[in-house]
């Protein structure tokens, strides 16, 4: 029993996204859970062979978020968890465009199937605190209440704004369902695969000239954890997840040991490019703005409600960086290609600002 929460595990519950690692393991925890009955992961495809074992005690179905509403009903399922979100798009599978098929289209099928699930009494929404935005004008920390100052320019800051925004519809019309929606930090951790973890995993970490943003992270594990407490006790409302204090991005590339190549703003799409070339990650204005303006959120009612408190954003940051020890390092070759090719794209973008009139 938690502050705040009372003991009600559902009897049968479906986790949405099981063939991606976040709904793969959360899927399994609850699985293990000897309070909860079934539990039915939904994905549209099978999930990948590292995940077969992992997957032993829950049903598996293949289904698109379009076809869930007869499952509910005929199940009676009690609770939903929603985790299947893209957070950056993926040239090889359709781009932007499915990103936004998926996370808004997909949410508006599933909420709509919620709608129609007379036995559902419970909803739990993977969010980000992505929701908040990121502008000058920002406050240094974000509570739950607080609104965004300007629309985020990314893509997946954008889909949040919009899921959150069907949530609250839900809740108007099925006031009687519990409706827990979760605004994760960046995951971070030993296992955590991620933007970000291979943003920090590449010998040379592009940043942005002049900024030094402050970070916070959550750990995989306390985000299973939050996630956990959330389906089987009874947090109704938005919560801010992430670690205790903050490390800045420079404190960060310090403690991962890597090489930090500053470079202006506009430019910044030629440091992904370079990263690209030496065989690491993809980044997108989510990713762009959050090392420019950074991103603090409180989480007093997270601690109050659910009882509970993630280990620091150090420690989770630290955690990933045992787990790294001794990874990919940077040649000096590479090094030196990785520095011409960034004063190519400042000469460029200075010449750019000559030019105008």
């Amino acid at each position: 029993m938690t502050p705040g929460g009372t003991s009600a595990a559902p009897g049968v519950v479906v986790v949405t996204g099981v063939g991606r690692y976040l709904g793969a393991h959360v899927a399994a925890r609850l699985a293990a859970d000897p309070r909860i009955e079934r539990v039915i992961g939904v994905d549209p495809a099978a999930p990948v062979p590292e995940f077969t074992d992992l997957l032993d005690g829950v049903e598996r179905i293949r289904l698109d978020l379009d076809s869930l509403g007869g499952l509910l009903v005929d199940l009676d399922v009690d609770a939903v968890v929603h985790l299947a979100l893209v957070t950056a798009p993926d040239p090889q599978h359709g781009g932007r465009a499915a990103m936004k098929e998926q996370n808004i289209i997909g949410t508006m099928q599933l909420l709509a199937a919620c709608q129609r699930a007379p036995r559902l009494r419970k909803l739990v929404v993977r969010s980000s605190t992505a929701a908040y935005g990121v502008s000058f004008r920002d406050p240094a920390v974000f509570t739950e209440e607080t609104e965004p100052r300007e629309v985020p320019r990314g893509g997946f800051g954008r889909d949040i704004l919009d899921i959150e925004g069907y949530v609250r519809g839900f809740r108007r019309r099925r006031p009687e369902v519990t409706a827990t929606v979760l605004r994760f930090a960046p995951f971070i951790g030993s296992t955590a695969d991620t933007t970000l973890t291979r943003y920090f995993s590449q010998p040379v970490v592009p940043t942005v000239f002049g900024r030094d943003p402050r970070l916070q992270f959550v750990h995989f594990d306390d985000a299973l954890e939050v996630l956990h407490h959330a389906v089987a006790e009874e947090h109704p409302g938005t919560y801010n997840v992430a670690g205790p204090g903050v490390l800045s991005l420079s404190q960060a590339i310090r403690r991962a040991g890597r090489v930090a190549v500053p470079v202006l703003e506009p430019g910044l799409s030629g440091a992904a490019a370079i990263a690209r070339s030496l065989g690491f990650g993809r980044y997108g204005l989510d990713q762009v703005d959050l090392f420019v303006h950074g991103r603090v959120v409180d989480t007093t009612r997270l601690e109050r409600e659910f009882g509970f408190t993630p280990r620091s954003s150090a420690a989770a940051f630290d955690d990933f960086i045992r787990a790294h020890h001794g990874g990919v390092v940077v040649t000096r070759d590479q090094l030196a290609a990785a520095e011409q090719l960034v004063l190519e794209g400042i000469r460029q973008v200075r010449a750019a600002i000559r030019e105008r009139p």
